[in-house]
């Protein structure tokens, strides 16, 4: 095998480590935010809304780039339940990175309040003013985020496995790098 099909290419990787900070530190935030009633909400809520359109934007240029790149194999001898399992999750994944940023969109919109980012840009509504909307995508907002949270929780544990007990190329061909 040689050394370039070993590894996701250098974008790839690049995305890959710079939307796990952003995802990361969005679920933080968002727990934050679920959590004060006081004036740091509205501070939380000012770096919520254009880090979920950042994590949307980049997760289309992460799709590009994963469609239009070659990605390494999976180890031979790994077991057919494991490959999908890896399979299933990263579509659970791109899924949530791209879902979520858009409910949390079409919420502030159903809330009748303007998309901001920053103090000048302001992004269309997706949706109408609708309280009864609002509500219903405020929970699954919130229901799927701690679904992000989880399957985040799962693919480290994964790529922990893979690094540490099976030492099989598969964290390395993510960081880039050698055995």
């Amino acid at each position: 095998m040689n050394v370039q099909s070993r590894f996701f290419s250098p974008l790839a990787r690049l995305l890959h480590w710079l939307m796990a900070l952003m995802v990361i530190a969005m679920l933080f935030i968002g727990a934050g935010m679920a959590a004060s009633v006081s004036e740091r909400h509205e501070w939380l809520l000012h770096l919520h809304k254009p880090l979920g359109i950042a994590i949307l934007a980049l997760v289309i240029v992460r799709l590009v780039v994963r469609f239009s790149t070659r990605q390494p194999p999976l180890p031979v001898d790994l077991p057919l339940w494991q490959v999908l399992a890896a399979k299933v999750s990263h579509v659970v994944l791109y899924a949530l990175m791209l879902v979520l940023p858009l409910l949390g969109w079409s919420m502030i919109s159903a809330a009748g309040d303007p998309v901001m980012l920053g103090s000048s840009l302001q992004l269309p509504a997706l949706v109408p003013a609708n309280a009864q909307l609002f509500a219903w995508l405020r929970k699954a907002h919130g229901f799927l985020a701690y679904l992000l949270f989880l399957t985040v929780l799962l693919h480290l544990a994964a790529a922990l496995f893979h690094g540490l007990i099976r030492r099989d190329g598969v964290l390395q061909s993510m960081t880039g790098t050698k055995d």
